[in-house]
């Protein structure tokens, strides 16, 4: 063995060969690969899989991975054949309902820089010619899709990485994965022990046992899938058997696919019930009867996707069925990958849940990651560290898995939640929004009100509303009064769902300067806004900083990576100490122009703006309520956040809706919430920004202290400045006032050249509002654009930023 880092990469998959092979691409010789199987049909899902690649996904990340698997698998080749063959696909509508859905796909393609075209019926039957043209409406054509020889593939990078270095063994089942003082140390074997720094698993529909022998829960579900493959058709009896011309070709409305197999079609179904099954059930290699990821293939499910097969290519009518198959493949809580490495054990690294669609990028993504510290493309979405404990609990993963496999290929909302386990989590006054009429959305477990029936009286008449039922699913005039209240007199949000913590000891200072851009050190009382960055200067998340006392500091923060990633930087001399505090906890946001008048009423602490200024913290009492409350406004009005422990909410709530009621205050959701972010120009991390983008990219260079001293990413920032950017968030007014919902592509010159983040309509000033990443040299004040929606374009302006800005010497008095 030599002296540089070693890995072993669980798993001979097409995901786990593409992890070593991208490994010693970045200088990494000693790989090891380990398969309980043979080499490469392995047994798992790559055995079994059709191999048909689509591109288009509303994930940028995915759709990206999707496009470097497809380029790298058409530069592989396997016994003088090419591993991929690009015969492109179509997405058929053939429903009004479809057809626009595929509108909307065409649009995410563009987003992402993917070409495709919107066909007519005749124009997919001239590709498809076994397809009844008179059974649709149109099509989605994306050229440069096409099907992988998965098998193939997996060969041919295996022997790229053997070229390099890499090892890998056949018929060795991995027994344990052996750790010493809590880091992963290698793996033990039925034929011996090896030793690395590294152990990437890449087991697939075996990854929870993996996961289980460290300690670590992986949160998939494997699935049953059928798939047949007819015999030969008459129509394609002059088809040589491995050539294969027709489009790939997929029916949502059916729940169905379908690829041609030179002569034969093979025809997949989503339409029977999911059927989940235990990793642990799961027969080995050598148990199987044919291979471990098939199982019994129940041909009732059958019936109704063959005859919806026949129907819309009628020449499989009178075609038998020659081999079905049962297979297994891996499904998550959210659908997305799990990519990254553990939290709790250092060094122990996972890539499951991946399709072939996605295998390539998602190697090469996960090789960047271990050998440079920070992957080329944001991973936010697969973070392996995303969940909360809940969401990796057995009966949520199957549960979630479950809806995730019904609902596949189903015409989906962005904001239409998730339906089960529900409700989960809620927030101490939980009742009392029930008892307004909330109507509730849900985000992370959390029940979260969007709007409240209750303020269905102060609905004005002329409130301009969405002009299709796409951007109005989750949309309520009552968001708009909601809005106009918040900014005329004062109202309550429920801010319990955003992710807080605690840090707390003498090394709490230094801690947090060395992890974030502003500076912190201010006395006690202040708070900051300010950003973790990665190594190169991208934006890891955004978070707001309140010094409570000289070793206590509140943490706002956006979700359990930020936790995860506060604690690998944790010191090691035991100075500092991370507590998430959210479920212990809870939060009001008290906003409005008379926020002072109802605070002040319940307590003997002085809100005046010269007692308690802007950017300020106190811990004081609301009657009885000891809260700690934070001078900040995500709305652009006078207000608080007001925190306080979660036995203790109840009362808090009751105490400022009774001292509001006086001044017509209201309870407010998130849809006015949105609306009056937007106006005054806050990003949100994750969907506005994230770590591809930097902070002067992202409109909030302020945040950027780069004289305080040093902090993970400075160095990659100061060359950033120094270079300059070439493009920016920008806020557009949608011209002709049309709802947007986000991801639309922002056209100039007829060219796609960005994309939308956040939508809205801000009902201060009157317009729709759009943030969107557009080139530089486009982003001035005033510039005209177009946004395609629904495959329409809408003129817009790039406008100032923020659109609402009330007077601050009034705000403040």
């Amino acid at each position: 063995m030599g002296t540089g880092p070693t890995a072993v990469v669980i798993g001979g998959g097409i995901v786990g060969c593409s992890v070593a092979e991208h490994l010693v691409r970045l200088g990494w010789r000693e790989v090891t690969v380990v398969e309980q199987g043979p080499l490469f049909r392995t047994g798992g899902s790559t055995s079994h899989a059709p191999g048909l690649v689509f591109q288009v996904n509303a994930s940028q990340t995915m759709c990206r991975f999707a496009r470097y698997t497809v380029q790298h698998l058409r530069s592989l080749r396997h016994s003088g054949r090419s591993c991929f063959m690009p015969v492109g696909s179509i997405e058929i509508a053939r429903t009004p309902e479809r057809l626009d859905w595929i509108k909307l796909r065409h649009g995410l393609a563009s987003s992402w820089g993917l070409e495709s075209r919107l066909i007519s019926a005749d124009e997919v039957a001239a590709r498809i010619p076994l397809l009844d043209a008179g059974k649709i409406r149109g099509g989605l054509l994306v050229p440069s899709d096409g099907i992988a020889n998965a098998i193939w593939a997996a060969e041919a990078m295996a022997d790229s990485a053997r070229a390099h270095g890499a090892r890998f063994e056949a018929n060795t089942r991995v027994t344990s994965v052996a750790t010493h003082e809590g880091r992963v140390r290698g793996v033990d074997t039925s034929k011996g022990t090896l030793e690395a720094d590294v152990v990437v698993s890449c087991a697939g529909m075996w990854g929870p046992l993996i996961g289980e022998m460290v300690g670590v829960r992986i949160p998939l579900s494997p699935m049953q899938h059928q798939y047949v493959r007819t015999a030969r058709l008459p129509e394609l009896s002059q088809t040589q058997e491995k050539e294969t011309t027709h489009p790939i070709l997929r029916d949502q409305d059916r729940a169905m696919y379908y690829r041609q197999e030179g002569s034969r079609y093979g025809v997949g179904s989503y339409q029977h019930e999911p059927m989940p099954v235990k990793a642990a059930d799961i027969p080995g290699p050598d148990e199987a009867e044919i291979m471990p990821s098939l199982m019994a293939f129940a041909e009732d499910d059958f019936k109704q996707p063959w005859a919806d097969a026949a129907e819309l290519l009628p020449s499989l009518a009178g075609v038998e069925i020659e081999e079905s198959l049962n297979g297994l493949f891996s499904f998550t809580p959210d659908g997305m990958p799990l990519i990254g490495e553990s939290r709790d054990v250092p060094g122990f690294w996972v890539a499951e849940a991946v399709w072939i669609t996605h295998s390539a990028g998602v190697g090469k993504a996960t090789a960047e990651w271990i050998v440079e510290g920070t992957p080329s493309i944001d991973l936010r979405e697969c973070d392996l560290n995303r969940f909360e404990s809940f969401a990796c609990s057995p009966a949520y993963v199957t549960a979630r898995a479950s809806q995730q496999y019904d609902e596949v290929y189903d015409i989906l909302h962005p904001s239409q939640p998730l339906e089960q386990p529900r409700p989960l989590r809620v927030s101490p006054w939980h009742q009392r929004h029930t008892e307004l009429g909330a109507f509730f959305l849900e985000a992370n477990g959390w029940e979260r009100p969007h709007w409240f029936d209750s303020n269905a009286e102060l609905v004005e008449d002329g409130v301009q509303a969405p002009s299709d039922d796409w951007a109005g699913r989750f949309w309520s005039p009552v968001i708009a009064a909601e809005h106009g209240t918040t900014r005329k007199r004062v109202a309550l949000y429920d801010m319990t769902t955003l992710k807080r913590a605690e840090v707390v000891g003498p090394g709490a200072l230094a801690f947090l300067q060395s992890l974030t851009t502003n500076e912190l050190d201010k006395p006690p009382g202040y708070i900051a806004y300010a950003l973790m960055l990665n190594d190169d200067g991208g934006i890891r998340s955004d978070v707001t900083i309140a010094r409570l006392s000289e070793t206590r500091f509140q943490i706002g923060l956006n979700g359990p990576r930020d936790i995860d990633w506060l604690e690998r930087n944790l010191p090691t001399d035991g100075s500092v100490n991370v507590r998430d505090t959210t479920g212990a906890t809870c939060a009001i946001g008290l906003w409005g122009p008379d926020a002072r008048d109802v605070i002040q009423g319940l307590s003997m602490d002085d809100f005046s703006n010269e007692g308690f200024g802007f950017f300020r913290a106190r811990d004081v009492f609301v009657r009885e309520v000891p809260v700690t409350a934070l001078r900040l406004s995500y709305v652009g009005e006078l207000g608080w956040e007001l925190y306080t422990s979660a036995e203790f909410g109840l009362r808090l709530w009751d105490l400022l809706w009774e001292a509001g009621r006086s001044h017509g205050m209201i309870a407010g959701g998130r849809g006015a919430f949105n609306g009056l972010r937007l106006e005054k120009g806050y990003r949100a991390w994750g969907q506005d920004m994230w770590s591809e983008h930097d902070p002067y990219e992202a409109g909030l260079g302020f945040t950027v202290k780069l004289g305080k001293g040093s902090f993970i990413g400075r160095d990659a920032l100061q060359r950033r400045r120094e270079e300059g950017i070439d493009r920016r968030l920008c806020c557009l007014t949608v011209d002709d006032g049309t709802f947007l919902v986000g991801k639309e592509p922002v056209y100039l010159d007829n060219q796609p050249r960005g994309f939308v983040t956040s939508t809205a309509y801000g009902y201060s000033v009157g317009k729709s509002i759009a943030y969107a990443w557009l080139p530089e040299e486009t982003a001035t004040q005033g510039a005209s654009v177009e946004i395609e929606y629904f495959a329409q374009r809408h003129p817009a302006t790039v406008s100032t930023d923020p659109l609402f800005d009330r007077d601050m010497t009034r705000m403040r008095s």
